[in-house]
């Protein structure tokens, strides 16, 4: 579901991701850029998959951003800036390997910031920034 705030900017919520969990939108573009909130490693329907292996967590949080930036009309090959939060940095060189495998030839700017939890007790958070695909 998309919704026009105000003038130019485009509020976001793939009806093939669960909905927001609180008072923000998926995504958000403006300007030519896209938005992805933080996400999560929720299932389409919901599921938090806060027990499951960090693997499965980190595949599930890149699929919702993935799809975020589809539903935005963008795509991974346009990321222009991703921001990864860990709560156990010994988790990054897996991260990395599952990374590699999503990202493909994109290489955005990346920046790892190791926390001491994240909501719901996952494992690992990942937000977003990359431009619109040109029409």
């Amino acid at each position: 579901m998309a919704g026009d705030i105000a003038g130019n900017i485009l509020a976001i919520n793939p009806p093939d991701m669960a909905a927001p969990g609180g008072h923000y939108s998926h995504v958000i573009t403006g300007q030519g850029l896209v938005f992805v909130s933080g996400q999560l490693p929720i299932a389409p329907d919901g599921t938090k998959l806060n027990d499951a292996a960090f693997a499965v967590q980190a595949e599930q949080v890149l699929n919702n951003v993935a799809c975020a930036l589809a539903a935005a009309g963008s795509s991974i090959d346009h990321l222009l800036q991703v921001r990864v939060y860990v709560t156990d940095i010994r988790l990054w060189p897996e991260f990395d390997v599952i990374y590699r495998q999503w990202a493909g030839t994109a290489r955005p700017a990346r920046a790892v910031v190791p926390v001491p939890e994240l909501h719901y007790g996952f494992k690992i958070e990942v937000e977003a920034v990359g431009l619109l695909r040109p029409v």
